[in-house]
């Protein structure tokens, strides 16, 4: 069992002009290919997705921004509560708004929600976490998991914000310790 506690509730959560305020992360990590004919491997990137609780589909972790905490601590919590996964936060890839039909409240009756998303190298992946018994973890390339992406705004993340980073060619500025 998981000595970390995932926080509940809603008394903490901010709210900015009928919006809830989430945070959450694009999981990465780096794999290596086959080697080439020169002795070199290609380097891939595999992004982490975990199940949905409430449907098919899969997820990148996200959860309520709190009104104790920073934007990152709250994306860095979320990462660790619902992926079991530490790491560092390397690049901001935009907000991001959506309907939620789970999230509405007295504070967002629509359930308009906007979240803050970020890029998070992984460094380590924890054997116990919070949703464990709950959620399943599944790295993936980035076009598997543009095809299972439930959400269509997560979708839009990871296309415009995670890719088009990585095209730019700044995922492969991360430092790597398993070089």
């Amino acid at each position: 069992m998981s000595d970390l506690v995932a926080r509940t509730g809603r008394h903490q959560q901010r709210y900015e002009e009928g919006y809830r305020l989430i945070a959450g992360c694009i999981p990465f990590r780096f794999k290596y290919g086959e080697q080439n004919g020169d002795n070199t491997s290609e380097k891939i990137v595999e992004v982490l997705m975990i199940n949905s609780t409430s449907g098919p589909g899969l997820l990148f972790p996200k959860g309520g921004w709190e009104n104790d905490e920073t934007v990152k601590e709250a994306a860095v919590r979320e990462a660790i509560e619902e992926a079991g996964v530490r790491g560092d936060l390397v690049h901001f890839l935009g907000y991001y708004p959506f309907k939620s039909k789970t999230l509405q409240d007295e504070f967002s009756p629509e359930g308009l929600c906007r979240a803050a998303m970020f890029a998070l190298f992984v460094k380590e992946e924890l054997d116990c976490w919070p949703e464990q018994c709950r959620r399943k973890r599944s790295w993936l390339t980035i076009p598997e998991a543009i095809e299972c992406c439930r959400h269509p705004w997560m979708r839009k993340a990871l296309e415009e914000g995670f890719l088009k980073w990585h095209e730019d060619g700044m995922v492969s500025t991360i430092n790597n310790d398993d070089d």
